[in-house]
């Protein structure tokens, strides 16, 4: 079956602000809830096909992923669509809520909820950067309470049935010509009521743990990398998956380097007569030193690349270089011999030294 447009889907422009989407998501939402077209057929495909498209343009990495590669893309990232209309209670309960006043009592006591995603800052050195890094960070976050094992009642005990809502999670009100189902005020829409909490997690199912998490950071990430660790973020309710753990990157600033994309550039001091002369020298590279030479006559700004000497791509080809530029130095003391021979040096030049000189005219006979 041959997927429509997410864009053609909403009626929406390519480059469509999030709140023009969701107001259109909002729009068909209502239009094809199936609370207003029980039994319709039609009606439930294309609220299915509206919440798929609102799903994946709503999500900046799958709009993106969307955008370069189509419905192939997506499929490859794992993305699945929704299989029927409880699947898309699970995802956008919260919105329906937002938008009407319905979505969570449909999930009902025994439906899965995802866990929530979580959140880590992790800085690393230029160096981890550049070449990767297996780190372990401690990550503080809910688990389902070995106790209860997440069901949230006493040991050996069992909920009641909500008395208002006789256990559906919902009560239904009429509005206009179709009736709402609205999440029971009693129960919250679980359907069931906690009497005898579970003495560890108090009823909540889980339980805050700090647990330790390896990381494997790759080569050549940059500044600001985000991560994702599947599964790693907090425990689901009964049943449900356990949300991700998104790692941001931060790249702590070297003493010496500056990366520019995959390069690295060192800026060096060298000296009047290195440049003069021309010069073989070691220069500090991320990989150890390595020597340089610079040809006579060299001027002060001019870069030299060390080839392959840089960041190795993020995606496992080939590596930038390190760009090395010379800036001349300029002593700002020296010995009674050093100034003799810049003295003499100046007057073989024909330059007077702390005499009045025309800045103009020297520039003018330059353009001669």
């Amino acid at each position: 079956m041959i997927k429509k447009d997410y864009y053609e889907v909403l009626g929406v422009a390519r480059d469509a602000e999030l709140q023009q989407i969701k107001k259109l998501y909002r729009e068909l939402a209502i239009r094809y809830h199936p609370d207003r077209n029980p039994g319709d057929q039609e009606s439930e495909e294309r609220f299915k096909e509206a919440s798929e498209a609102y799903q994946v343009l709503s999500d900046p990495e799958k709009r993106e992923m969307y955008n370069r590669f189509g419905h192939e893309g997506l499929r490859g990232s794992g993305f699945q669509g929704f299989s029927g209309f409880e699947d898309v209670f699970s995802t956008f309960g919260s919105i329906f809520e937002e938008f009407f006043g319905f979505g969570e009592q449909r999930r009902g006591r025994n439906s899965a909820q995802r866990g929530n995603d979580i959140g880590y800052d992790l800085q690393i050195s230029f160096e981890e950067a550049a070449f990767g890094v297996d780190t372990a960070i401690e990550v503080n976050k809910y688990d389902i309470c070995n106790t209860c094992k997440g069901a949230r009642t006493k040991p050996g005990t069992k909920p009641a049935a909500c008395p208002t809502c006789q256990g559906t999670g919902q009560v239904r009100r009429s509005q206009g010509f179709f009736a709402i189902a609205t999440a029971c005020p009693q129960c919250r829409g679980e359907g069931v009521i906690i009497n005898d909490p579970c003495p560890d997690c108090q009823g909540a199912g889980r339980v805050p743990r700090v647990e330790k998490i390896s990381v494997k950071v790759p080569a050549g990430v940059e500044d600001g990398t985000r991560l994702r660790l599947s599964g790693k973020g907090e425990s689901g309710m009964r049943g449900g998956p356990a949300g991700d753990l998104y790692v941001l990157i931060s790249v702590k600033p070297h003493k010496i380097f500056q990366r520019q994309g995959n390069d690295v550039l060192l800026r060096a001091p060298i000296s009047y007569s290195q440049a003069a002369l021309g010069a073989e020298f070691e220069v500090p590279t991320l990989e150890g030193p390595a020597t340089l030479r610079i040809p006579h006559g060299t001027q002060s700004g001019r870069v030299f690349k060390l080839k392959g000497k840089g960041i190795p791509h993020v995606r496992g080809y080939g590596r930038g270089d390190q760009v090395v530029q010379v800036l001349i130095e300029v002593p700002t003391k020296l010995t009674t011999r050093q100034e003799e021979l810049l003295r003499e040096f100046a007057e073989i030049e024909g330059r007077q030294v702390k005499k009045h000189e025309s800045l103009f005219d020297r520039i003018k006979s330059q353009l001669n």
